[in-house]
C-alpha cells in the first residue's frame, strides 16, 4: 500500500536528467527547440523534464543519454539518496570529469545537497576554465 505522505519513487530519476539537459543546454547556448531537433526530443517534453514534471518514455531516455554522452544508468537509477547514503558510487570511464565530480559530491553524506550543488558548479567552472587554459598553453 502505497502512503499518501509521500509519492512513489520511479526507476527514472528525472530530477538528475532534467538537471543534466539544462546544464548541457546552457553550456552549449542552445535553446530548447535547437536540443529538440538534436535529439528528436519535443521541446515541450523537454520543458516538462528540465522543470521535473515530465516523465520520459525510453525512446527519449535513450535519446537523450546519447545527446548528454552519460550512460543511461545514471539516470535509470531510481535511487533515494537517504536511503542510499552508504552505497558506492559508480561511474563510466567515459562520463567527463565534472560529471564524476558531481556524482561524488552528491553522495557525501558530510554535504548538505545545496552545498554538494554549490562544489559541483565552483568544480564544474574551474575544471572549464583551467582545462581551456592548459590546452592554450601547450599548443603555444
Amino acid at each position: 500500500m502505497k502512503s499518501r505522505n509521500r509519492p512513489a519513487k520511479g526507476l527514472v530519476n528525472t530530477e538528475e536528467l532534467g538537471r543534466a539537459i539544462k546544464r548541457r543546454r546552457e553550456e552549449r547556448g542552445l535553446s530548447l527547440r535547437d536540443v529538440a531537433s538534436e535529439t528528436s526530443v519535443s521541446a515541450s517534453t523537454l520543458s516538462r523534464i528540465e522543470n521535473g514534471t515530465g516523465k520520459p518514455d525510453a525512446d527519449n531516455i535513450a535519446r537523450l543519454t546519447t545527446w548528454l554522452d552519460v550512460p543511461m544508468e545514471r539516470i535509470l537509477s531510481g535511487r533515494d539518496s537517504k536511503a542510499e547514503e552508504s552505497k558506492a558510487v559508480i561511474y563510466y570511464p567515459e562520463e567527463p570529469t565534472p560529471e564524476i565530480v558531481e556524482a561524488h559530491l552528491r553522495a557525501d553524506k558530510n554535504l548538505t545537497p545545496d552545498t554538494a550543488a554549490a562544489l559541483s558548479e565552483l568544480f564544474r567552472v574551474a575544471y572549464t576554465q583551467f582545462s581551456k587554459s592548459e590546452g592554450s598553453k601547450k599548443r603555444r
